[in-house]
């Protein structure tokens, strides 16, 4: 009986197991996740549209590109080492041997920094500037020597007050700009203004009248025509000394110049005649350049460069059939590729022959001319004697 007993409780716990598993819930497999899907790239920057083909017989003027954005440009350079000086701008050089003078030049500037009052010399030469504003100097009254070349600077950003400031401003260059005109209110303490290479146009009235301190003036390279000039042009320019006009597209000469010139520059134009007497009153004229012009034997009036104080003459490239009469103090004459094909030696020294042979020792009478180029043209040797009786100072000739 007992052991009965014990085979039925046995039988009852498993009866009971089994119907308890029966009755619990079916899980059902799970899903497996799928994978996210990989973002979409970004959609390449657009591209600036290209210029239609031009029509056949039409031509169509190619500026070249610009960056559209400031970021396109190359970075500005990392900040340099502290300064010493605690006002120096961290993207500039203030070198402890020269405490006037910041260095800003060849580092991908956008702006002008806040320039200190204590700088003299200040370089911004080869970056990317377009525009001077007056809060950039507002306390650098000291200033006295500014370079700007090879930017991006307009008249349209040029604030009309910016040179107000800089009255003890003695040397401003800007070449390789985007200046279309002269700029305005130019302090009167200026020296040395180069504005070569840019695209100036035109020159306001009065735009030197205050600068009488000017002793060189460099506009070289621009898109000055006649109708820029007239006779008050360079009115106020009392101690000029060097004038650059070439590489512009003058086809006469300017109707005055300031009558201390040293040095006239006017190579790479389309000058065809120049006026009788027309350096009459330039009694400092000593170096005329007029090369690669359109100049003929009737556009130089006789006796037009026979000027005592005349010491190099250069007409190479020109349209000339002989040699112009010189003084007998010209000591440079560059005459080559022209259109000579003869020299009479007597009639181009400037004084007699026999008379030179009668004061060979005196140097105050006879010739002083020391270099002659006359290669390019249709000339054949020999060369005549009288070039040599006349000329006895001469040490070089160039056929």
């Amino acid at each position: 009986m007992t052991h009965f007993g014990y085979i039925l409780s046995i039988c009852l716990i498993l009866t009971t197991v089994v119907h308890c598993q029966d009755r619990q819930p079916k899980v059902k497999p799970s899903k497996r996740p799928k994978p996210p899907k990989p973002p979409k790239p970004p959609k390449p920057p657009k591209l600036p549209k290209l210029p239609k083909t031009p029509k056949p017989g039409k031509a169509i003027a190619i500026e070249p590109t610009e960056p559209f954005h400031a970021t396109t440009l190359p970075p500005p350079l990392p900040p340099g080492p502290v300064s010493v000086f605690p006002d120096c701008p961290r993207e500039c050089n203030c070198p402890p041997d020269y405490p006037n003078a910041l260095y800003c030049d060849s580092r991908n500037l956008r702006i002008v920094p806040i320039i200190p009052p204590r700088i003299h010399y200040l370089y911004l030469q080869n970056n990317f500037i377009d525009a001077l504003p007056e809060r950039a100097f507002r306390n650098a009254t000291e200033l006295k020597w500014i370079n700007l070349d090879n930017n991006r600077i307009s008249n349209q950003k040029l604030d009309k007050q910016v040179f107000n400031i800089l009255n003890k401003l003695l040397f401003l260059y800007m070449d390789r700009n985007k200046l279309n005109g002269v700029p305005p209110n130019l302090p009167s303490s200026l020296e040395q203004l180069r504005l070569s290479r840019n695209q100036i146009s035109k020159i306001p009235p009065g735009t030197f009248s205050k600068l009488e301190n000017l002793t060189l003036l460099d506009l070289h390279h621009n898109k000055l025509s006649d109708g820029v000039f007239n006779k008050n042009t360079f009115k106020g320019l009392k101690s000029l000394m060097q004038l650059n006009l070439a590489h512009n597209s003058l086809k006469k000469m300017p109707p005055t110049l300031p009558q201390d010139i040293f040095q006239l520059f006017l190579d790479k134009n389309q000058i065809k005649e120049i006026p009788d007497n027309y350096f009459k009153n330039l009694h400092h004229l000593a170096f005329l350049r007029l090369n690669f012009n359109q100049l003929t034997d009737q556009g130089i009036p006789n006796g037009l460069f026979n000027l005592s104080t005349l010491l190099d003459l250069h007409l190479s490239n020109n349209n000339l059939n002989s040699i112009p009469t010189f003084s007998t103090r010209l000591e440079h004459l560059h005459l080559s590729h022209n259109h000579i094909d003869k020299i009479n030696g007597t009639e181009i020294c400037p004084c007699p022959i026999d008379n030179i042979a009668l004061h060979a020792h005196d140097l105050e009478m006879i010739p002083r001319l020391r270099y002659l180029r006359l290669d390019g043209n249709a000339l054949a040797p020999p060369i005549p004697v009288e070039i040599r009786m006349c000329f006895r100072l001469l040490q070089a000739i160039v056929v």
